[in-house]
């Protein structure tokens, strides 16, 4: 992975909107920026967001961090790897992969890790609006 980036996007359900008690992990080790977009996809997979990257006009709305304590960093990273299923058995496809992606960020452009999905899409719900947030709260489709 590369180094040096301390920032994570975060657009599914450890958003502090979705209000869920592993939200208290990212607040322990994270500092919240703001709100950010990357280009790209998002699916409802039910229990979940799937993002894709898209080169398409569409974007996906999500949160921006930075870690609290860069020593702390890769521990924290790996916790959430293996949250989001990136660590599996050998010959096991992850479920997400993390990447490094251009977050649009108060009028500029900055780096963060985001966890794109490692599957299969074909036949999934689109949410348009690319906020997974107000999707849940019944605000756009």
């Amino acid at each position: 992975m590369q180094q040096n980036i301390y920032r994570l996007f975060l657009y599914g359900t450890l958003r502090s909107g979705c209000h869920l008690p592993v939200y208290s992990y990212i607040s322990r080790y994270f500092i919240f920026d703001g709100v950010g977009a990357v280009p790209g996809k998002l699916f409802d997979m039910g229990d979940y967001p799937a993002a894709i990257p898209s080169t398409e006009d569409c974007l996906i709305t999500g949160e921006l961090y930075h870690i609290a304590q860069q020593e702390e960093f890769d521990y924290v990273m790996e916790q959430l790897d293996d949250y989001e299923g990136l660590l599996v058995e050998p010959g096991g496809i992850p479920l997400f992969r993390r990447e490094p992606v251009n977050v649009l960020f108060q009028n500029s452009t900055v780096i963060a890790w985001i966890y794109w999905f490692n599957r299969d899409i074909t036949d999934q719900h689109r949410i348009e609006s690319g906020d997974y947030v107000a999707y849940k709260m019944g605000i756009g489709k």
